[in-house]
């Protein structure tokens, strides 16, 4: 399959995605699928991304990072993935938290975290998602107190990606010390080291078919140093908010890779493929048209995912772009995964195929990191200035 000529990419960009791609192919699908099956962290994969300066491209040269832009975070989160290695950690460590460190980070909590985030040698969690608050962060209840310099963190966690490969945990909290005591405080960052005493974890069981799995964690009175929280106490709300929207972008970049993925395995079968009268079975329209049809999905997708990132990179608020972006990426690969598998007919739930242990983490990717409902309700009140639902 060509690449797109319509999704603007610099020489550099092209040069970055040429390179992620050489490197991560070497590694291939069935290092993935192995990996995940397996329980275990593809390391060797995450160290060469790291050494080669791809996990940092988009931080500050200072701290070991590439001085690049959330655009080319971007760029090497979906070539991994349409390389046949989509990594969720990528998200989570360095989009998110990387991104959090960076802007509202210390000096010192930056030379401490980031240039191990940079060169893969440090992986971050982020846990925000609590079992009675969902997508709602006004009803989070982990809260953090003082406790002379320091503090003390409680409450639970859920849903929370890679604790078990971490090395420590970017937790969203409220806290006792900062306004009011009513059920709305103002939130709190924290970075808790994953040894720390009081912290334990257990895992969910899945149906995800992914390296990174997910947990229940829990923070029974964490004794954390005064330099654990970022930033000021208090001001959490906005500094989360500048790890969510690279978060929403680079989750669409998740999606948008694995449908260039599904989409070459697709056309690559559909021209080889021959049932009647020995013609490719990619010449019968029955099976090109859904297959230029999700190209054309994804191809929007990866247009708007471009101008999210572009947005964010400028200081401009790329909210709105951001949530467009997740929501269409994630709907694109869910059809074009489909389509994929309906293309290879019986082969297209073969493991040899290697597309059908795609379909859950593609289908997670509508629900999370925000669920296309919430999107909705973002657009309809915030685009369309409809009344809020909620």
């Amino acid at each position: 399959m060509n690449r797109s000529s319509i999704v603007p990419e610099s020489d550099e960009r092209a040069a970055l995605r040429d390179a992620v791609t050489a490197l991560v192919s070497r590694y291939g699908h069935s290092y993935f699928v192995a990996r995940a099956r397996a329980h275990e962290e593809p390391a060797a994969l995450w160290k060469e991304l790291g050494a080669a300066g791809f996990l940092g491209v988009h931080l500050p040269e200072e701290y070991g990072g590439g001085g690049g832009t959330l655009g080319d975070l971007s760029v090497v989160v979906e070539a991994a993935s349409a390389a046949g290695c989509p990594l969720l950690m990528t998200v989570i460590s360095p989009a998110i938290c990387g991104t959090i460190l960076a802007r509202h980070g210390s000096h010192a909590m930056k030379q401490r975290w980031l240039t191990g985030i940079a060169d893969g040698s440090l992986k971050m969690a982020f846990a925000i998602t609590e079992p009675d608050a969902g997508s709602n962060s006004h009803e989070i209840t982990t809260t953090a107190h003082r406790d002379g310099d320091g503090w003390r963190l409680t409450g639970t966690k859920y849903w929370t990606s890679g604790v078990d490969e971490a090395d420590a945990i970017l937790v969203v909290a409220r806290s006792r010390s900062a306004g009011t005591d009513g059920p709305r405080r103002p939130l709190s960052l924290f970075v808790v080291p994953t040894d720390s005493p009081g912290l334990s974890w257990q895992p969910i069981e899945a149906a995800l078919v992914q390296p990174e799995h997910q947990f229940t964690v829990w923070f029974d009175d964490v004794a954390l140093q005064p330099d654990a929280l970022i930033g000021d106490d208090g001001n959490g709300l906005r500094q989360v908010f500048s790890g969510l929207n690279p978060e929403r972008i680079t989750a669409a970049s998740i999606s948008n890779g694995i449908s260039l993925y599904a989409l070459a395995k697709a056309t690559e079968y559909a021209n080889q493929r021959a049932v009647w009268r020995n013609v490719p079975i990619g010449a019968h329209q029955g099976v090109a048209h859904p297959l230029a049809e999700a190209y054309i999905g994804v191809t929007q997708a990866r247009l708007m995912a471009a101008r999210a990132a572009d947005l964010f990179d400028e200081g401009a608020d790329a909210a709105e772009a951001s949530n467009i972006a997740k929501f269409a990426a994630a709907e694109a690969s869910l059809r074009a995964l489909d389509q994929a598998i309906q293309t290879h007919g019986g082969n297209g739930l073969s493991h040899e195929y290697g597309l059908a242990d795609l379909w859950f983490l593609a289908r997670m990717l509508k629900t999370a990191p925000v669920s296309r409902e919430m999107v909705l309700n973002f657009v309809a009140q915030r685009s369309l200035g409809l009344p809020a639902s909620y």
